[in-house]
């Protein structure tokens, strides 16, 4: 039995941060930035992080050609859901009228939304389930700290899905790798966001984040490159085998590395780094399914997909794609209305932040 991806989706908020915007309160430009990272922008949401997960799952269910009622199960992965009881996958269940799924979150930082994808697909091929809603989201900007250069710069907001289905052909995840550098988890940590935090004098949002860029940097190459082929070798792939690198977003220094590793080509590197930024959980099923839409995906192409984050966990997944790879139909549904900029609502967390 097989996780066959049928149906895909993303939704990006539609308020845009651009790297000039960020100099109107950082000391940096857009050459600073675009030099060191490659990107040039990122999407700050306007509304909670279910929101986005509930439109991009109405998007792959369209794109499979089924409703919410023909879903078993929702894994929901992020760092930044909006509450964490009651869980954040039955929220989107609700918005969604999925009656059916059994709902669950998953937290592994960046990789989430690749973790989930490792669960739903579990759960089908041991026949717990047969279809499943697989969620990549966030909305880091209400934690972040917008002082913080090394870090404002790097992350924005937005969400993806995937709808898997059982079948019977050699299709979805042929295999995979999961690890975590946990000795390291300290090079980059969210400071003041959970319970150890309670009862300290510091209200929710008020967070500080460490982050060591070139400890980080050398952790995140070598977990995806080790994590790459790891899996790969489980199939007695070379690299060469793989149609396409779907990469985290993170750096486009690290995917520049992790391709030399893996001695890949740069037309074999799928790249939207330039437009979203670091989106955490969201960052890898968002470049996916715009690999998708934009045709970089063929049938019965085998897409290398590494991820890498906080914990410091990291995961690669071999994907086979199916024999459809065009959407069967698109989903009547929107965000609500944005009436701001990017810059605006930036600067309404900070003045938030400075008012608590």
């Amino acid at each position: 039995m097989f996780a066959a991806i049928t149906g895909w989706g993303k939704c990006l908020p539609p308020a845009i941060l651009s790297n000039d915007d960020l100099a109107t309160f950082l000391e940096t430009n857009d050459e600073w930035i675009s030099t060191r990272t490659g990107m040039k922008e990122r999407r700050i949401s306007h509304v909670n992080v279910s929101e986005l997960a509930y439109v991009a799952c109405e998007r792959a269910l369209a794109a499979a050609g089924k409703t919410a009622q023909d879903v078993d199960l929702i894994v929901f992965g992020s760092t930044t859901f909006d509450e964490l009881c009651p869980n954040a996958a039955s929220n989107v269940q609700r918005l969604l009228g999925a009656d059916n799924a059994a709902c669950m979150d998953v937290n592994t930082a960046c990789t989430s939304g690749m973790y989930s994808l490792t669960t739903a697909t579990a759960m089908i091929k041991s026949g717990v389930v047969k279809s499943a809603l697989v969620i990549g989201a966030e909305v880091i900007s209400p934690i972040m700290d917008w002082q913080n250069r090394d870090v404002a710069v790097l992350f924005g907001d937005g969400a993806a899905a995937l709808y898997l289905e059982a079948s019977s052909e050699p299709a979805g995840v042929l295999a995979e790798s999961l690890g975590c550098f946990g000795e390291s988890r300290e090079i980059l940590a969210v400071q003041g966001w959970g319970m150890k935090y309670a009862n300290q004098q510091r209200v929710l949002g008020q967070a500080s984040w460490a982050f060591l860029g070139q400890e980080i940097f050398k952790k995140a190459v070598a977990g995806m490159a080790q994590g790459s082929l790891k899996t790969l070798d489980k199939l007695n792939f070379s690299a060469q085998d793989i149609d396409l690198i779907v990469p985290h977003q993170a750096n486009l220094r690290i995917i520049d590395s992790l391709a030399k590793k893996l001695n890949l080509p740069k037309e074999k590197v799928f790249i939207n780094i330039e437009k979203y930024g670091n989106m955490s959980a969201a960052t890898a099923l968002v470049a996916f399914v715009e690999a998708i839409e934009q045709g970089r995906v063929s049938a019965h192409n085998h897409i290398l997909l590494p991820a890498f984050g906080g914990g410091l966990t990291w995961s690669a997944h071999l994907v086979k794609f199916g024999d459809r790879t065009q959407a069967i139909a698109q989903a009547n549904v929107e965000l609500p209305e944005c009436n701001k900029t990017g810059l605006m609502l930036v600067n309404d967390i900070i003045a938030c932040k400075k008012r608590a």
